[in-house]
């Protein structure tokens, strides 16, 4: 495993503490230590494979609140944030991550694009016709909705390629409260990382490590 040595001179509350999960991080929340190479049973706490990821951890970064790093089990992985960081008060558009602990409620992706993922979470392909709907006013505000392609809402069914997977996260539905925000959702990241409008996104090689390791009750938790 790669180490990143930091030597201090500062007093002792200075230094790096571990976290729950064994991550050293400084009192900023950076960790010190960052995983590049695949995920291996030995290395996320699965012995034998058996054990499967039941929490994944979201931290931003003090340099660029719209970065941080995504935790999954003692593999740490870059990843972007909504342009405004992880915000407490959500509300819709305002480009915050909610800080929350979000349940994985479905695995959504493109299969005229990517092979089926393989992944413990209900899982479906996205159709032409899937939309979210991001319109406080309506009813359906914040769920899955059966639209024509044209129609103006959050389509699913993109020209790029952000949403080839889409990791529901269960952010304001359970009840669902008008304007607290919609479609939050860990999805495929642009290149260089750059800001979401609120969302989670890491790169494809990321969840190809991740998602098959993730329990049927995973959480993450945000912040």
């Amino acid at each position: 495993m790669h180490r990143v040595r930091i030597r201090h001179h500062g007093p002792a509350d200075s230094r790096p503490q571990a976290t729950p999960e064994g991550i050293q991080v400084t009192p900023d929340g950076i960790p010190v230590r960052i995983v590049q190479r695949p995920i291996t049973a030995k290395r996320v706490g699965l012995p034998g494979g058996d054990r499967r990821l039941s929490r994944l951890r979201v931290f931003a970064s003090v340099g660029d609140r719209s970065k941080g790093f995504l935790i999954a089990g003692s593999a740490v992985f870059r990843c972007a944030l909504g342009r405004s960081g992880i915000v407490v008060a959500k509300r819709e558009g305002d480009g915050g991550t909610p800080r929350a602990t979000l349940p994985l409620r479905s695995l959504l992706y493109r299969g005229d694009h990517i092979r089926r993922p393989a992944a413990l979470l209900p899982i479906r392909a996205i159709t032409p016709r899937d939309a979210w709907c991001d319109d406080a006013g309506d009813r359906r505000y914040n769920r899955l909705i059966d639209r024509p392609p044209g129609v103006a809402e959050e389509r699913l069914r993109r020209d790029d390629h952000l949403y080839d997977v889409i990791v529901e996260l269960g952010w304001n539905d359970a009840p669902v409260i008008r304007g607290r925000g919609s479609a939050i959702f860990w999805h495929l990241a642009r290149p260089g990382l750059t800001p979401t409008a609120g969302c989670v996104a890491v790169s494809l090689d990321v969840f190809a490590k991740v998602l098959p390791r993730l329990g049927r009750r995973c959480v993450m938790r945000i912040g």
